[in-house]
């Protein structure tokens, strides 16, 4: 009886599987519980369009969330800026997916941290996606395992370049991207540690473009046992003559002479489709390399096409040999051996190289996504020629075909161990500063005047004038987001760009500069912003001109994008810029401070240095003072100051009982001694009344650092009952007051004023853009450190940084890692 109900079960699932090959198959592919391929994929593949399939295994297992998430993006872009179409290969929720969109893809990245999220090779693809797909009666009768075994367990998983292979294969994809190849292990003759990508090139008709394998790697063994495979190997010239190494991952050259040489995208897409002629060997002869024989003939192996990292990328090899014998002979004392010898010895490598290797990875790979995105591209053309005998009737593999393959799987992957992590929320990289604000492109316009004629300093009005005319990657929040970048601090931006060429170079920009994307969103209707400093001969600036409506009305990006952002990573920091409108400004403040971090604000010009105080259309926002204080830090410049002392003050804000009772609790009048305010300050600047107005401001913001250009910069800050500097004597004269002892929460008022770092002549200023932006910046970046130096200390490498970006003329000097060191 139980031996007829299993002929009965087999014979209804054959069945079933027989129907649907049977399913009619036009552009696109009916979905199935093992296998989704995006529309697009499907309309691209069938209209002969060129398209690039791209792994996953580099989101989930290499770079870290959201990092991943960024990279994903980039490299997406990357092939449709060149006229091709990305498919993302992954599996989630237990399906196998081509063409993952940008929801998916988010979802995949963030699950990287995961224990239950599995590199999925060729023998797990059909244990990943059968236990949670494949009908339960089946398994339970045709398996023997229990229903209850393999219910509900969808695992997410990043596809090593095996597994892309046989989904890219499955979906009719020629050519496919990606890093770097696994190879034969060291030892491996002995071991038997062979990468499974190399079988998988044995026996998959698909085009890989990669670096080659890592160095690390036996290079001359991993060649031999491609050949075996009967795996075409080919490397491209990259602009050299004549003979060319097999690249070595992060060097150019490994010592090992390529089998052939590719000398352009045209000649890689002719192989891949039909023939070509390769110059190769020693005594340069020529073989006629025919893929539509091996068609012909049932011969389905694919090919490697190794494309050399960028030669500015490069590492040297002679260096690269010594770090590889030492992170060898590491791994070898150490132990690790296995699935855990790769890891370690790419560990030990970014340590022995500083990190560089990281460098070189990323440039790599996008040189890699690029290079065969152009052969997908000319690849399409050769297909479209009649000439070249192109069946048009070509069709997809249809998924009954998937199925018959995935069963072949399950043998391979029945004994596959795996760790379940059942409702564990997912663990994200942490952010330790958020950055919202703008991100702009910026026209720095100098006024240069012809020599000899120079009647003024400054550009005449209603007229046109000379001018040296540069543009750059700013907005305030960039620049402050950059600063924290390059200071090696965790940080992420948030900001709004448009859909349109701006916007796309803005994002290839942000890139370069390793800055993540992930929560920069973009609006397909709107305007990049634009940001037109117009400076006098002396490079201080004498009109600008902004186009930041774009950050206007972000109230649902907020929402959808931003807020459950804040609410996972939960930074230490979060810095705003006015660029905001009122009321998405302080729905991200309020927001902040839900997640307990301090909130810094930069003012930015002296109109929008207002909307702090200034309610937006049906908001109920209300400044709170100390101790419910919104915000923690504020670095105004003098006219940004009054102009924030008249609003507050034209909101009524100098009225409000809580602030009467902390203005009266700093043991103060709401003016202070003007005799004491000189002594610390000065007297122009007191008659200026930028103490006063500071000493005001200090219940919503207890601390405020105003930036006084050549005169420095003004420290007026809230004291905590038990400061060191109330009882110090080096401190005494900047300590403006002392609170009542029994106050819990203020101990008095510090005022200092900072003479500059130096005295910069004229002729040494090179842009003012982004001066105060750098300020900001090696703030956050000292304060948001596990153990922050004081903000004294802060301040004057704060200042260093100003002195260097005057001198640079991007908006945040590149070298200003420099003082990462002093932080």
């Amino acid at each position: 009886m139980q031996t007829s109900g299993l002929r009965r079960t087999v014979s209804s699932y054959k069945s079933a599987v027989r129907c649907s090959r049977h399913a009619a198959f036009s552009t696109r592919t009916p979905k199935n519980r093992f296998l989704q391929i995006a529309d697009e994929i499907q309309e691209a593949v069938h209209s002969n369009k060129p398209v690039v399939a791209l792994e996953t295994t580099i989101y989930t297992h290499g770079f870290p969330y959201p990092q991943n998430t960024a990279l994903a993006s980039h490299l997406e872009s990357v092939v449709r800026r060149n006229g091709g179409i990305p498919a993302t290969i992954g599996v989630l929720n237990g399906v196998a997916r081509v063409g993952l969109d940008a929801e998916e893809l988010i979802q995949l990245a963030a699950s990287a941290s995961r224990t239950d999220t599995r590199k999925v090779s060729r023998r797990d693809l059909g244990y990943i996606c059968g236990l949670v797909n494949l009908p339960n009666t089946y398994w339970t009768t045709v398996c023997l395992i229990s229903e209850q075994g393999i219910s509900g367990r969808k695992f997410n998983g990043g596809t090593t370049v095996a597994g892309t292979m046989v989904l890219a294969h499955l979906a009719g994809i020629k050519i496919f991207a990606t890093g770097g190849l696994g190879g034969v292990h060291r030892g491996g003759e002995d071991s038997m540690d062979i990468s499974t990508d190399l079988t998988e090139l044995g026996r998959t008709p698909v085009t890989v473009i990669s670096s080659g394998c890592k160095s690390f790697l036996d290079i001359p063994r991993t060649l031999e046992y491609l050949e075996t495979q009967g795996v075409g190997v080919g490397t491209f010239a990259d602009g050299r003559e004549g003979k060319v190494d097999f690249p070595a991952f992060w060097t150019r050259d490994s010592g090992i002479q390529s089998p052939s040489v590719i000398r352009s995208e045209q000649e890689a897409a002719a192989i891949t489709r039909k023939s070509v002629f390769i110059r190769i060997s020693a005594n340069q002869r020529l073989i006629h390399y025919r893929i539509d024989a091996q068609s012909a003939l049932g011969l389905s192996s694919g090919l490697l096409f190794a494309n050399p990292v960028p030669a500015q990328d490069s590492i040297p090899r002679s260096r690269m040999d010594v770090v590889m014998a030492q992170a060898v002979s590491d791994a070898r004392e150490s132990g690790s051996t296995g699935s855990d010898n790769t890891p370690f010895i790419l560990a030990r490598i970014r340590e022995l190289t500083e990190g560089q290797t990281i460098k070189a990875n990323r440039a790599l790979i996008e040189a890699n996504v690029l290079r065969g995105t152009k052969v997908a591209c000319e690849l399409a053309k050769l297909q479209a020629n009649p000439g070249e005998l192109f069946d048009r009737n070509q069709k997809l593999y249809s998924n009954d075909s998937l199925v018959e393959n995935l069963k072949g799987f399950q043998a391979q992957s029945a004994s596959t161990e795996w760790v379940s992590a059942g409702d564990r929320t997912v663990q994200e990289q942490p952010v330790d500063v958020v950055v919202a604000g703008s991100l702009a492109i910026d026209l720095s316009c100098d006024f240069a005047p012809s020599k000899g004629r120079r009647t003024s300093n400054s550009p005449e009005l209603q007229t046109s004038n000379p001018a040296q005319i540069s543009q750059s990657l700013g907005g305030v929040g960039q620049n402050i987001a950059t600063t924290l970048h390059r200071l090696g601090t965790n940080v992420q931006l948030c900001s709004t760009i448009g859909g349109d060429e701006a916007g796309a170079s803005v994002k290839k920009m942000l890139v370069a500069k390793g800055l993540l994307l992930s929560g920069v969103v973009e609006k397909s209707s709107a305007r990049t912003a634009q940001y037109v400093a117009v400076n006098d001969a002396q490079k201080d600036l004498v009109l600008a001109m902004a186009d930041m409506d774009v950050l206007e009305g972000c109230k649902a990006e907020l929402d959808a994008v931003w807020k459950p952002y804040l609410d996972r990573h939960r930074p230490k920091w979060l810095v705003v810029d006015a660029n905001w409108d009122s009321g998405t400004l302080n729905n991200w403040i309020m927001h902040g401070k839900a997640v307990n971090a301090r909130v810094a604000f930069e003012p930015v010009s002296v109109a929008k240095s207002q909307r702090l105080f200034t309610p937006g259309p049906g908001d109920s926002f209300e400044p709170g003072v100390l101790p419910s204080h919104m915000v923690s830090l504020a670095t105004p410049n003098r006219l940004e100051l009054a102009s924030m002392h008249a609003a507050s003050r034209d909101a009524g804000c100098f009225e409000r009982d809580d602030w009467w009772q902390v203005i009266d609790a700093l043991g103060l009048s709401s003016s202070g001694s003007r005799d004491k305010l000189v002594s610390i300050t000065n007297a122009s600047l007191v008659d200026e009344g930028i103490p006063q107005q500071s000493i005001q401001l200090l219940p919503f913001i207890p601390t405020i650092l105003t930036k006084l250009g050549e005169k420095g910069v003004l420290m007026t800050q809230v004291l905590r009952p038990g400061d060191d500097r109330l009882t110090s004597s080096e401190h005494a004269r900047y300590i403006l007051a002392h609170a009542d002892i029994s106050h819990h929460t203020i101990g008095g008022v510090y005022m200092r004023l900072f003479p500059p770092a130096e005295q910069i002549a004229a002729h040494d200023v090179v842009s003012v853009n982004g001066v105060g932006d750098t300020f900001l910046g090696v703030i956050i970046a000292g304060l948001a450190k596990n153990n922050p130096k004081t903000l004294i200390d802060l301040i004057h490498v704060a200042q260093r940084g100003s002195v260097m970006t005057l001198r640079s003329k991007e908006a945040v000097n590149p070298e200003i890692s420099i003082l990462q060191k002093l932080l």
